[in-house]
């Protein structure tokens, strides 16, 4: 039964495809203004062949993880600092909610004017990105703790570095991996908007490249081309997720 939705989604992605196809043959529309899917499939097969598309989502690639894990570092352990520390909390929360109500793209050209062209002023915008989220779910995780076993853990005479690992992080594990979730899909994002402003390589230079010759094709395929890494990323963390949390999961 656990195949039955996977087929669903199938049936209704070759539904839309088909109607998409039929569309713009029946309209006549133009290329450029919306290419058929099987023009963008034809596309990216070749722009895959020839070797044209792959260092360039290699490069969104590294950029979206070397940012991830950079800002989910930074989330998780400020996270933890603010979640452990009502002092901390109370003097360092205004200046973490002010830099995420910044917008990062506004942010994009600074980043040009100070690191130079190339993956590190994305990486950053993609690190500051994806900060956020795992901050946010780490602290509210922690701080939801059951009061009842932190009790029971003080009344054992444990430790407050004991307690954190051995109580409170397995216990807001799936919070935490949540917001891993949203951080993963938002580094995309990130990655990708950042290749917008003075990137000369990655799948958002692509688009760009692509707009300027005017070729919608290869703008599609590009597209297409996220679309697949994230969903395969995406994929990616609710395996990890399962593997983490089977054992707080499996019965006895």
């Amino acid at each position: 039964m656990s195949h039955h939705p996977r087929l669903l989604a199938l049936a209704l992605l070759c539904l839309l495809l088909g109607a998409w196809e039929l569309t713009v043959r029946q309209a006549g529309i133009s290329t450029l203004v919306l290419p058929a899917p099987s023009v963008v499939a034809r596309t990216l097969w070749s722009s895959l062949a020839t070797g044209y598309l792959w260092p360039h989502i290699g490069v969104t690639l590294a950029e979206m993880l070397l940012g991830l894990v950079l800002g989910g570092a930074a989330g998780l352990l400020i996270g933890v600092a603010l979640a452990e520390s009502p002092l901390l909390d109370r003097v360092l929360k205004p200046y973490v909610i002010l830099s995420q109500v910044l917008p990062k793209l506004a942010l994009a050209p600074l980043f040009v004017l100070w690191f130079g062209f190339g993956m590190l002023p994305t990486i950053i915008m993609t690190a500051l990105i994806c900060f956020f989220p795992l901050m946010e779910n780490t602290f509210t995780s922690l701080r939801q703790v059951d009061p009842q076993r932190l009790q029971l853990f003080s009344l054992l005479g444990a430790s407050r570095r004991q307690t954190l690992l051995r109580l409170k992080l397995p216990a807001g594990l799936p919070g935490i991996l949540a917001g891993l979730r949203v951080a993963l899909v938002l580094a995309l994002v990130g990655a990708v908007v950042g290749e917008f402003i003075g990137a000369s390589r990655g799948l958002g230079a692509v688009i760009i490249a692509a707009q300027g010759m005017m070729d919608t094709p290869l703008m599609f395929a590009a597209l297409a081309a996220i679309a697949a890494i994230g969903l395969l990323c995406y994929q990616a963390t609710l395996m990890l997720e399962h593997r983490l949390l089977r054992p707080y999961t499996d019965p006895p």
